[in-house]
């Protein structure tokens, strides 16, 4: 019979572990919210300035090359991706690689929606990536840099050709403010304002490099584009989306919220520290995990795990055993025990992903919460076990 571990003394000061939206920024509080220009148009001297300065610090802190273009655009990184693949796809083939749920989804876009033709799809089952090597640089290419409901990343952009004639479509909404990407590699890259720095949701980014703004101005898609998609005019690209004029009203409260996380973001130590404090989060992680035998990473290479939706799986081989509605069952009464404790909020891997855990440790998470969830997590797993054995 197990035996129950002790209940910790100490939990996490915050226990907001949800992988989107994701936690705020370490002493947020609704003050950060008073400056907000509500009830003014979003167009007007004063507002548009703040939209203009959420780009500018953007570009800055993730040091944009100069002449790519950033954007916010309506539907948060949903509708930051489709805008990228109804406006830039269909003049030539597509490889779709797909190692996770978002992926998945944009692959069934492609082909059920888009209906594409020449697409293919390179996949690979959870906790694995797709051969890279099938990429083909004559190709458009869309792909998702970290998987956010399989916590596999890629590790870097070699496998990307820079003589590419094809564009490489990025959706990079778990990874822009914690890993670094190789802007020279991507043409159209998407995020949202609610994964690493906390934000607030329906709010997307789109950079665009010339490569991308290239094809915009030379190819018409053949289907029918709406109004939220459109991104030229008169057949060139219209650029005041890119300067602060948003096609659609965005809320200036979430406006503010987000500038607010930006401007910590720089006091934090720009891109460099946002990455040291999610990198930080994963090594915690990693060295529980490596002493404890009833869990380990779905990532199989470590290389590839991510340091912001690390998920997990139990590999007890009792519970493995058991059929995927047992699992299941056993993962949400140690994810409810947690969240009565007040321990840890919506840890539970995705619905679409394998039965186990997700825990976000991107950089607005203190490493000291992650710390102090550790042993909650032992203490709820053996709890829920010796009731199990009970019943």
């Amino acid at each position: 019979m197990t035996v129950s571990a002790p209940k910790p003394a100490v939990k996490p000061r915050n226990p907001n572990f949800s992988s989107g939206p994701c936690s705020k920024r370490p002493g947020w509080s609704i003050a950060a919210l008073e400056g907000a220009m509500t009830g003014r148009s979003h167009r007007a001297k004063a507002p548009k300035a703040r939209l203009q300065e959420v780009l500018d610090r953007s570009r800055d802190i993730l040091g944009l090359p100069d002449d790519y273009l950033i954007a916010i655009v309506p539907g948060s990184d949903t509708g930051a991706v489709e805008m990228a693949l109804w406006s830039l796809l269909g003049a030539r083939g597509c490889d779709v690689m797909a190692w996770e749920s978002f992926g998945s989804g944009w692959v069934s876009d492609i082909v059920k929606q888009l209906r594409l033709e020449d697409v293919r799809e390179i996949s690979a089952p959870y906790g694995q990536l797709p051969d890279l090597a099938q990429v083909d640089p004559g190709r458009d290419l869309v792909f998702t840099w970290n998987g956010t409901t399989s916590g596999v990343r890629v590790t870097n952009g070699d496998w990307i050709a820079d003589d590419r004639d094809g564009l490489t479509i990025c959706d990079a909404t778990s990874a822009v403010f914690a890993m670094e990407l190789p802007w020279h590699k991507l043409d159209a890259v998407t995020w949202s304002w609610q994964k690493v720095l906390g934000g607030e949701a329906q709010h997307g980014m789109l950079v665009l490099s010339p490569r991308a703004v290239e094809r915009l101005e030379s190819y018409t898609p053949p289907w029918p584009m709406p109004k939220i998609f459109r991104l030229t005019k008169g057949g060139k690209l219209n650029r005041s989306i890119f300067e602060a004029s948003t096609i659609n009203t965005p809320s200036m409260l979430c406006v503010e919220d987000h500038l607010d996380a930006l401007r910590w973001s720089a006091e934090s130590g720009g891109l460099a520290g946002l990455i040291s404090r999610s990198e930080a989060n994963l090594k915690v992680l990693e060295e529980w995990v490596a002493d404890t035998p009833w869990v380990d990473f779905l990532a199989e290479d470590r290389a590839t795990r991510s340091c912001t939706s690390m998920c997990l799986k139990i590999v007890d081989p009792d519970l493995a055993a058991l059929p995927n509605d047992a699992q299941q069952s056993f993962v949400k009464s140690v994810t409810g025990l947690l969240e009565a404790e007040a321990v840890a909020y919506d840890i539970g891997s995705y619905r679409d992903a394998p039965t186990g855990l997700r825990i976000w440790g991107g950089a607005t998470v203190e490493t000291a919460d992650i710390e102090a969830l550790l042993p909650w997590l032992d203490w709820a797993f053996a709890t829920c076990r010796e009731n199990a054995e009970a019943a």
